[in-house]
This record gives structure tokens, sequence and C-alpha cells, in this order.
């Protein structure tokens, strides 16, 4: 995988077959691995949050997730094959830990919701070895969840709870997880779980998942959109011009 720079975030250039087999090689191996997909918002939010910022920065594996992402690189003069989405790569990672008889950990979203997505995989993947999951409202007893990961044996850890929250509590407590491996899947369990729908294949094509989610629930997301979205072109354009004015 090549490493870039965007707007002070690094990424990696990769396909999902390029991620996934770095991933199996990394937990073969033993060695820790901290994940993390960036996408419009949490590119701009750290822009001025320098804990997500220095989160963010420290994982080993920093995948492209949004179209959003993948168009303003292109912009910037990057040649990006394809987007990651988290969904995708959880589900291919959910997998490969069948295949390879890893044992998994879920963490986040509603007791209710953590608790179908594990029963979801269990019948999506029989041999699929579920080491324990529980849900993401514990930030009075950290320490604890923290325990009850380690003592688990799981070799992988999917933490489903909001930006920055997520990025930030991997960070804090990575050394003491026990796990190989850790990703955010952010609301990947409600998708699971069905709770809630994902948008049409179309959509996800095109890009337009965010456009879906807006059409799901536009109290909620249609600000968060269109602050982070136009934001983003901002700084898109901002980074052109900076580029443009050292060639000329």
């Amino acid at each position: 995988m090549k490493r870039i720079e965007i707007m002070g975030c690094p990424m990696d250039v990769a396909t999902m077959n390029d991620t996934v087999n770095s991933i199996d090689k990394l937990i073969s191996k033993d060695q820790f691995t901290q994940h993390v997909v960036v996408n419009v918002a949490k590119l701009v939010n750290m822009q001025s949050n320098q804990e997500l910022n220095t989160s963010v920065r420290e994982c080993d594996i920093i995948n492209i997730d949004g179209m959003g992402i993948v168009l303003g690189a292109r912009i910037l003069g990057f040649n990006i094959p394809e987007r990651i989405a988290g969904i995708d790569l959880f589900l291919e990672l959910i997998t490969m830990s069948s295949k390879r008889n890893y044992s998994i950990y879920l963490l986040g979203s509603k007791e209710e919701v953590v608790k179908e997505t594990a029963t979801k995989l269990s019948l999506l993947h029989p041999n699929l070895k579920i080491a324990g999951f529980h849900h993401g409202y514990f930030w009075e007893n950290e320490k604890k969840v923290v325990e009850k990961i380690h003592a688990s044996g799981a070799k992988l850890l999917f933490v489903a709870i909001t930006s920055p929250k997520k990025e930030n509590f991997i960070s804090r407590w990575k050394e003491k997880l026990g796990v190989t491996f850790v990703m955010g899947v952010g609301g990947t369990f409600d998708v699971v779980s069905g709770k809630v729908k994902r948008a049409p294949l179309w959509m996800q094509k095109y890009g337009l998942e965010w456009f879906f989610r807006v059409l799901q629930e536009p109290k909620r997301m249609w600000k968060r959109y269109l602050v982070t979205n136009t934001k983003f072109i901002s700084l898109v354009l901002k980074y052109k011009f900076i580029n443009k004015s050292k060639l000329d």
C-alpha cells in the first residue's frame, strides 16, 4: 500500500483486496494493527479537533471511505483506485475471521442492536467465533469494559461508536485491549442488525450514501452534511490553490 497525505492526514491508497490481505498477514504475525477509515466529516473535524487528529494519525492503516474524499484527492492530483467503505471492509474481515478461525469481539451501539448483530453474523458464518459483545454506553466503566475485552481472548475488535469517541477510545486503551486488530466501524451494527437500511447499490456506486442517510433522517443529518461538505469543498479548493501557487 502507498501512503499519501491530504490536508495533514495520512491515507493509504489501496484496493479492498490489498487491505484485507495486509490485515490478514499482520494478524497472522500477531502484529498489533490499529485501523481507521476517513470520510469527509472526519477529515474536516480533524482540522480543529487535535485529539481526533492524533488518534487518526497514529493508526497503522488509514483507508479512504467516502466518494467525497476520493474525488477531492483526485482533484488534488492523487490517483485513488477505489473507496474502502467501512461496512464492506467489516464484512470482508468477518468472512476472513471465519475462515482463519480468528475470534472477534463486537463493541458498541445499543444492547439489542449489538446482540442482533452477533446473531446475524453467526447465521451468515456458522463457524465464526464471537468471543463476546458489549453495548456502547459504558463511559463511566471504560476500564471494566476494556478488561472484559482483554479477558475474552478475541483477536479482532470492532468498535461501533460515533466519531470521535471511538477513535479516541481506541487510542487511549489500545495497549490494554489484548487484541491483535482493532477497527472503528461507526454505524455498521445498525445496518447489519437490520435497524437501518443501507443505500441501494447504485447510490453506493456513485457515492450517494450520505444523501440516502439525509433522506432517512433529514432533521438530524442535513445540517451535518451541509456544514462538513461545504467546509471540505473549501479546503480542497484552498489546497488546490496553494499547490498551484507553489508550481507557478
